[in-house]
C-alpha cells in the first residue's frame, strides 16, 4: 500500500500532517510564499491537488485505503461506483470490499472516506496472485487453499467469477423484521420491482415483504398468523420448532429463501421449494412465535444430507442457537435411523459451528469410553457420518493410522485441552420434547 500522511490533532482540534507538525516543533521552516504559506508546501499542494483531480473518478478495481467505522484506515478494492445526484462530474460514491474482511462488510462509501494519496495503480490480478503466492509460506498457502475449497467446492473458477460479478453489490441495505432493524450482509435476488428499495419490511410470521412501513402496518392488521405455517414439533420453555413443508407452503418457503440469502453468501436460491422441509426455530412470548433461525433439509437425499442450509439471524447470534439447530438436525437423523452430514459448501460461520459441534460431541464420548471405541461405533451413536468423524479427529491429531487401520489416541489431558478450546456448547435439545415422525410422501 502507498504510505499515508497520518493526521495529527492540534490543540484547537484542527488537523495537520506530520510534516507540518514537525515544522511547528521548531525545525527549520521553508520560505513563506506571498500568502503566508511555505512556498514548497504551496507548490506541493497544487501538484497534489492536480494529481488527485486527474485520478477521479476512481476506476473499478482501484485499490486504496478507506476509513472504516472504527475510525482507522483499511485496504479496500473498488467494486462498483455510482454518480452522486446533483454532484459535479467527479462526484461519485464507491462500493468497496475491505480486503482484510469477509464480503459481508462490503459497503458504499463517500469520496472523503478514501485516502487518495494511497491509490495504487491497478495491477493485473493474475500477476498479483503470482507475486503474492511467491511471498507466502507453504503453510499460509495451504490455509488459503483449504478455505477456498471449503467455501466454494461446487463452483469452478469461471462459475465463481460469474457468481461474484452477479452478486457483487448488496441490493438491499437493511430489513425490518419484528422489533429489529438488521443490516444485510449479501445480495439477494428479489424480484425486479424491489430493485430500487434500500430497505424492506418483513412480516415476521408469514415473511411477506414490502417496500414501505405503512404497507407492513396494513398487512399486520390482516395477517392472522402468529407462528410459522407448519406443525409444531418441539416446545421446551420459550423455544419452539416448526416443520414447514415447502410443497404445502410454497410462498413462505420462497420468502424464507429470499430472507436467508441476505445473510448467506453462497446459498443457492430455491424457487422450487417443494423438495424441502424447513425447520424454523422460534422464541415464543404472548405476542407469538418469533423466528430466530432455521435449517432446511431435502425430503429425499441420496448423499445422506441431513441439512441443506442453516442460518441464525444476526440479532440472535452468539446465543447457542446455531449449535442447537445442528444438534436438532442430528436428532432427526437418529429418529430416521440414518447417519447424516451437512450439504456443502458450508459458509465460514457454518463451518465453525459444525467443527465446534463435532468436536464436543465426539470428545465427550471418547472421555466416557477412554478411547476404547471405533469410528463405526461413534457414527452409530451420534448419527455423524464416518468421514466427518475422521476429519474432525485428524484435525485434533487424535487419530493415527497403524497396521492398515485408524486408531484413536485418547489421552485424557489432551481431550480436556481440546474440549476447553472448543468453547461452550449450544442449547441442549431435550429429546423428550421432540414429537416427530420422519417424512413420508403422501399419496
Amino acid at each position: 500500500m502507498g504510505s499515508m500522511d497520518t493526521p495529527t490533532i492540534t490543540e484547537n482540534g484542527t488537523t495537520q500532517s506530520h510534516t507540518a507538525a514537525a515544522a511547528a516543533d521548531g525545525e527549520q521552516k521553508p520560505l513563506a510564499s506571498s500568502n503566508g504559506a511555505p512556498a514548497e508546501m504551496t507548490l506541493e499542494s497544487e501538484a497534489t491537488k492536480k494529481r488527485r483531480v486527474g485520478m477521479l473518478p476512481l476506476e473499478v478495481g482501484t485499490r486504496v485505503m478507506c476509513r472504516w467505522r472504527d475510525g482507522k484506515y483499511h485496504p479496500v478494492k473498488v467494486i462498483e461506483r455510482r454518480k452522486v445526484h446533483y454532484g459535479g462530474p467527479n462526484d461519485y460514491e464507491y462500493y468497496v470490499h475491505y480486503t482484510e474482511f469477509n464480503r459481508r462488510l462490503d459497503e458504499w462509501v463517500k469520496l472523503e472516506q478514501l485516502d487518495l494519496d494511497s491509490v495504487e495503480t491497478v495491477v493485473d490480478e493474475k500477476v498479483e496472485d503470482k507475486v503474492t503466492s511467491l511471498k507466502m509460506t507453504r503453510h499460509q498457502k495451504r490455509k488459503i487453499d483449504e478455505t477456498h475449497v471449503e467455501g466454494h467446492e461446487e463452483l469452478d473458477a469461471a462459475s465463481l467469477r460469474e457468481h461474484e460479478e452477479f452478486t457483487k453489490v448488496k441490493n438491499i441495505a437493511t430489513i425490518e423484521l419484528g422489533r429489529y432493524e438488521i443490516e444485510t450482509w449479501y445480495f439477494s435476488p428479489f424480484p425486479p420491482e424491489y430493485n430500487d428499495s434500500l430497505k424492506l419490511y418483513f412480516c415476521e410470521f408469514c415473511l411477506n415483504f414490502m417496500k414501505r412501513k405503512e404497507q407492513l402496518q396494513r398487512h399486520m392488521r390482516k395477517c392472522d398468523l402468529k407462528h410459522p405455517p407448519g406443525d409444531e414439533i418441539y416446545r421446551s420453555g420459550t423455544l419452539s420448532m416448526f416443520e414447514v413443508d415447502g410443497k404445502k407452503n410454497k410462498v413462505y418457503g420462497q420468502n424464507l429463501c429470499y430472507l436467508a440469502k441476505l445473510f448467506l453468501d453462497h446459498k443457492t436460491l430455491y424457487y422450487d421449494v417443494d423438495l424441502f422441509l424447513f425447520y424454523v426455530l422460534c422464541e415464543c412470548d404472548d405476542r407469538g412465535c418469533h423466528m430466530v433461525g432455521y435449517f432446511s433439509k431435502e425430503k429425499h437425499s441420496e448423499e445422506s444430507y441431513n441439512l441443506a442450509c442453516i442460518l441464525t439471524l444476526p440479532p440472535y447470534q452468539r446465543k447457542g442457537y446455531g449449535k442447537f439447530l445442528i444438534a436438532f438436525s442430528y436428532e432427526l437423523s437418529k429418529k430416521e435411523g440414518k447417519v447424516g452430514t451437512p450439504e456443502r459448501p458450508l459458509s465460514d460461520l457454518g463451518l465453525l459451528s459444525y467443527r465446534g459441534y463435532w468436536t464436543r460431541v465426539l470428545l465427550d464420548i471418547l472421555k466416557k469410553h477412554k478411547g476404547n471405541i471405533s469410528i463405526k461405533e461413534l457414527s452409530d451413536m451420534t448419527a455423524i457420518k464416518a468421514e466427518d468423524i475422521l476429519t474432525t479427529l485428524q484435525s485434533l491429531e487424535l487419530i493415527q493410522y497403524r497396521k492398515g487401520q485408524h486408531v484413536i489416541c485418547a489421552d485424557p489431558k489432551v481431550l480436556d485441552r481440546h474440549l476447553k478450546a472448543a468453547g461452550r456448547g449450544g442449547l441442549e435439545v431435550d429429546v423428550s420434547k421432540l414429537i416427530w415422525t420422519p417424512y413420508k410422501e403422501q399419496n
